[in-house]
């Protein structure tokens, strides 16, 4: 049986709280590491110490906030979901987790995608809703 770890995600959340650090220079189309939480149901949970998941920067709403799409290297099919290959590794965009964040929960970046992806995954981010 899978135990959900909802105490620690609150030590966690209470630290991301308090620091008081400048927001970071985010752009739309990088990828971050970023404190997801310890979520319920099929909602996607961060890992690790930190509860951290890869993140797709979508929109910037000015420096303190963003809206971000998790990845995750299981394989998944279905139209929520989005094959994507960055740095060699096969990754699957989760269209279905998309949610607005603070800066706060950012820990570190690790790079950004290509123009033609970051357009093909806000294409198939759209596609969900209009098609």
């Amino acid at each position: 049986m899978f135990i959900k770890r909802f105490l620690e995600w609150i030590g966690v959340k209470q630290k991301l709280e308090a620091n008081d650090y400048k927001p970071p220079l985010v752009n739309e189309g990088d990828l971050w590491w970023c404190a997801i939480s310890e979520n319920v149901g099929v909602e996607i949970c961060g890992k690790g110490q930190n509860f951290t998941r890869p993140v797709i920067v979508i929109k910037k709403f000015g420096r303190h906030a963003f809206f971000r799409i998790p990845l995750t290297t299981k394989r998944h099919e279905g139209t929520w979901y989005m094959p994507l290959r960055y740095k060699n590794i096969n990754q699957v965009v989760l269209l279905s987790q998309a949610r607005f964040l603070s800066y706060k929960r950012l820990d570190r970046k690790m790079g950004e995608l290509d123009s033609e992806d970051f357009k093909k995954v806000k294409e198939a981010f759209v596609s969900l809703f209009y098609e």
